[in-house]
This record gives structure tokens, C-alpha cells and sequence, in this order.
């Protein structure tokens, strides 16, 4: 599956413009950044009034805020275990951007919400995180708890019948959310950016002064 340009993962992407038009397009952007901010590989979202933090039980019953990682880079990624493509290879270039960050790579935290709470219990999404990295934390509450947060955002998810009796799957935002070490929401990271991309991106939340 392939996401487009507002992360859900089950739409094909948006064509790019092409010819002189794009080029002058680009051009003007270029000419316009400010030269002062850092440039990101992923869609730099810094004061955004959504995506603020959580609050959600971790796969022991822990309650877990974004407050407790201060000094870590947060990445937050909403998904689910039977989920076939975008949420393994999500988590699997965390794992590898964690390690090209080295040793800086202890000072990021994996987040994974899951927006299939009634399926990915408890056991399940422990089981789901130790595949990935121990030190990911899952999080997983009530249906309504979940649409709430995954509100807050700004995070689509919606159940899809699937072709046996009772059986389905979840179409959602394949992106990431990106927290410096301050806790303050910073990055929009879409589905596909690759791990180097992401560990550069990190790289500069974790050495900014």
C-alpha cells in the first residue's frame, strides 16, 4: 500500500507537478526559506496547535504521557499489529535510524498507538514492540480513548471488512509525529522517508541549543 500526500496509506500518491513550472515553483520556495531554521528532510510543523501529547496505558496498564520522555526525541507512529506493510516497515526504519544515530540513537523514543485497541491486547502489542526494539513503548486504551487522541492529531483511521465473515482490516495515517527533547511537537514525517533521512532529521532535534 501507498499513502499520499495526507498519510493514508490506502490512497495512491498525488502527481508531482513536472516541467518549468515545478522547476520556478521550487525555485521561489528555495528563495523564500528562511535560512535561520533547520532543513528538515520530513514537513516541519514546529507551533503546531494539534499532535500536543497522549495520555494511554502502556501494554502493562501503565499510564504513559510524552512528558516522561523530556530530553529524548519522541517519534509517534498510530497502527496496528495485523497490519501488513506500512507499520512494520514504519517501526523497522526507527530501529535502523536508532542505530545509525549511535550512541545518540538511546535518546530516541519509538511511541506506537494502536488504533485496533479491541484486536491488539495487551500480550499482543508487548509481543508486537519486543519484535521491533524492547524499548518501544505501545499504547493501546478504550476505543474511545484512542479516537480521541488519534483526534487530537489529527490521525484518520477507519475500520474496513475484509473478504471473510467478521474479518477486517484498518485503513490510517501513515506518518509520524516528532517530538524534540522539550516535548514539543516538530515534525511531520510521511510514510517512506527511509531511516537516513529520519536519523538526519533527529540528529538536529538532538543537537539543538
Amino acid at each position: 500500500m501507498r499513502s499520499d500526500r495526507s498519510g493514508i496509506h490506502h490512497s495512491l500518491p498525488r502527481r508531482a507537478l513536472l516541467g518549468a513550472g515545478a522547476t520556478g515553483l521550487a525555485t521561489l520556495l528555495l528563495g523564500c526559506k528562511d535560512p535561520g531554521k533547520p532543513g528538515f528532510k520530513a514537513i516541519d510543523i514546529t507551533g503546531a496547535d494539534y499532535a500536543q501529547g497522549f495520555r494511554l496505558p502502556d501494554a502493562q496498564g501503565a499510564v504513559r504521557e510524552l512528558s516522561e520522555f523530556k530530553g529524548k526525541a519522541v517519534v509517534v507512529f498510530f497502527g496496528f499489529t495485523q497490519c501488513p506493510d506500512v507499520c512494520p516497515t514504519t517501526l523497522s526504519e526507527l530501529v535502523e535510524a536508532r542505530k545509525l544515530l549511535d550512541p545518540d540513537g538511546e535518546r530516541v523514543q519509538g511511541v506506537f498507538i494502536t488504533v485496533d485497541p479491541e484486536r491488539d491486547t495487551s500480550e499482543v502489542l508487548k509481543a508486537y514492540m519486543t519484535q521491533f526494539d524492547p524499548s518501544f513503548v505501545g499504547l493501546r486504551g478504550s476505543v474511545a480513548s484512542v479516537e480521541a487522541t488519534a483526534k487530537a492529531f489529527k490521525v484518520y483511521f477507519k475500520k474496513v471488512d475484509g473478504k471473510a465473515a467478521g474479518s477486517y482490516t484498518v485503513d490510517h495515517t501513515a506518518a509520524s509525529f516528532v517530538f524534540d527533547p522539550q516535548g514539543r511537537i516538530r515534525l511531520y514525517t510521511r510514510y517512506g522517508l527511509g531511516p537516513a533521512a529520519l536519523a538526519e532529521d533527529l540528529r538536529v532535534l538532538l543537537n539543538e541549543r
